[in-house]
């Protein structure tokens, strides 16, 4: 009886190039801090699209160069089993970079049949194997944007460069190569003859195989998300949406992916931190499974995202768990450091925070008549407010960013996420008013607000009008807290004061037009703020 063989088809025979080396620059300022592979679609990042389309066996070749660093700690926290291999690539900008040279950097790690695949195309549609060579495409329109190319039968004709009139199929960055010793032989002599083309790439070396006779059959796709331009980046985020309705920011993103929740921030420090404090919070918050530098991962939390949840009748009995479970009284500095720390969090980061507002949007601090009330500018609102008796308050344990987005309300309780890594430097001790202020402006400008737009602003020399729609039961939640502040006896002065203080330290880190929105109707508020006291 012949001995029998083991089978080897589910083994992984090719590799899968993914060139995340670029910086992008047709994304602008959303890859000034970010590798563009991590820009988030949906609910995870383009990586994660391009990983996950492949058999978890799949060897990969990944090159690294603008914020490779990111990418390379990405993949090794979230994706630990599979076999990845990064190639540096130097110079991955200016003269001498390009696709090709990109390409060239990983040719040692791919003699074997490869696919690849562009770090800025999605697809959902399922990728064969490179046992024949095939280039994928989608028919329609787009040819002014991308190169294309024509088909007889199933076979690859020839390509086109942008702009060329009802070709076939439109490139999109997807390529299964089996001929790659003749692909590798044709990209070094492009790349000889001139290594100064910033232009040179795939599509190059394909169209001197097809004049050599090679044969590409075209694989053809229905569905691409391409995110390699902001036009197209947004459509893609709008055809592939995110129930988490989570403002975008430059310097920090969240994913969700199979079960675990991953944060990135820009700035280590903030991720290390973040990771401390969630050590300090404990059971209050989800356990953090895996760290890096600028990343940390931990696993998602079943429940209802309590902004869709509360009610009047229910959000007492949340305060009350708050008051209990969260703002526990802690010592971290004396008394007179503390008050210190929270006059420059309450005043000087307010003052820097205006002025960068003012500086980044070409603005002037002037007299304005908001909503028919004529207010004098920020600066002068802030020499009425007064600091010394916000600064006086009880060092507590806190959260930072306590909003109903960041609170899930669980079978046993409640969790909080997305806590803030600190409060002036301190990592234990902070104050509960900063908690309860913050809960106070999500009750009236949410993220579902914001999302849907609505939300008003219109701007006529010193004229301003704003406004924002509310929902009634948050209205109620509103009448329920401050009811709580009062029987508990609770400062709600410094609740009202603090919330347009946060509208104003919002305005430059959001898009426009929220970012005005949030500076003037931050301003009418305090100003309302400030008389409410002087007259109460």
């Amino acid at each position: 009886m012949p001995k029998k063989i083991k089978s080897r088809t589910n083994r992984s025979q090719y590799t899968v190039l993914i060139t995340a080396s670029g910086t992008s620059q047709e994304l602008g300022e959303i890859t000034k801090y970010i590798n563009k592979t991590l820009i988030k679609v949906g609910r995870k990042p383009t990586l994660s699209y391009i990983i996950e389309a492949y058999p978890k066996n799949t060897k990969y070749v990944v090159t690294l160069g603008h914020f490779g660093e990111q990418v390379r700690e990405f993949i090794k926290l979230v994706y630990p089993d599979r076999k990845v291999t990064f190639v540096e690539v130097k110079p991955f900008e200016g003269p001498g970079s390009s696709l090709g040279y990109s390409m060239l950097q990983a040719k040692k790690h791919l003699q074997r049949p490869f696919i690849y695949h562009a770090s800025d195309t999605i697809v959902t549609e399922k990728i064969p194997p490179p046992t024949r060579n095939w280039i994928a495409g989608v028919s329609g329109e787009g040819s002014s944007h991308y190169t294309s190319f024509d088909v007889q039968g199933r076979e690859v004709l020839q390509f086109y460069d942008k702009g060329a009139l009802s070709a076939d199929f439109l490139h999109i960055g997807l390529v299964g190569i089996k001929d790659y010793q003749a692909f590798w032989k044709q990209l070094q002599k492009l790349y000889r003859k001139n290594a100064r083309n910033a232009a040179m790439g795939d599509v190059e070396v394909l169209q001197t195989l097809l004049r050599e006779g090679h044969v590409f059959s075209v694989q053809p796709y229905t569905t691409w998300h391409d995110v390699g331009n902001i036009d197209a980046l947004q459509k893609a985020r709008r055809e592939i949406a995110d129930s988490f309705h989570i403002l975008d920011k430059l310097e920090e993103s969240i994913y969700f992916l199979s079960g675990s929740v991953v944060k990135f921030f820009a700035d280590a420090k903030i991720a290390q931190q973040r990771v401390k404090r969630a050590n300090f919070l404990k059971k209050l918050v989800p356990r953090i499974e895996r760290t890096g530098k600028n990343f940390y991962q931990y696993r998602y939390v079943k429940g209802d995202l309590y902004a869709d949840r509360a009610t009047p009748a229910d959000f007492r009995g949340f305060l009350q768990w708050a008051e209990k479970n969260l703002w526990r009284p802690v010592h971290e500095v004396s008394e007179q450091e503390f008050k210190t720390v929270c006059r420059d969090f309450y005043e000087q980061k307010t003052h820097d925070r205006i002025q960068q507002f003012l500086n980044t949007r070409g603005l002037a601090d002037i007299t304005t008549t908001i909503n028919g009330v004529r207010i004098p500018s920020v600066k002068k609102l802030l020499r009425e407010v007064d600091f010394d008796w916000l600064a006086t308050t009880q060092q507590t344990q806190f959260h930072g960013d306590f909003i109903l987005d960041n609170i899930i309300k669980t079978k046993s309780g409640f969790s909080l996420l997305d806590w803030r890594q600190n409060f002036g430097g301190l990592l234990r001790a902070g104050d509960k008013y900063y908690d309860l202020a913050k809960l106070n402006h999500n009750l009236v400008v949410n993220h579902d607000i914001v999302n849907a737009n609505e939300f008003a602003v219109t701007i006529s020399g010193s004229e301003v009008e704003c406004d924002i729609r509310r929902r009634e039961r948050l209205v109620e939640c509103q009448h329920e807290l401050f009811s709580f502040l009062a029987e508990g006896g609770y400062d709600a002065k410094k609740v009202t004061i603090l919330t347009p203080l946060i509208w104003l330290n919002m305005a430059p880190l959001h898009h426009h037009p929220f970012d005005l929105f949030l500076f003037h109707f931050g301003k009418y508020k305090l100003w309302q703020a400030l008389r409410a006291n002087q007259t109460s």
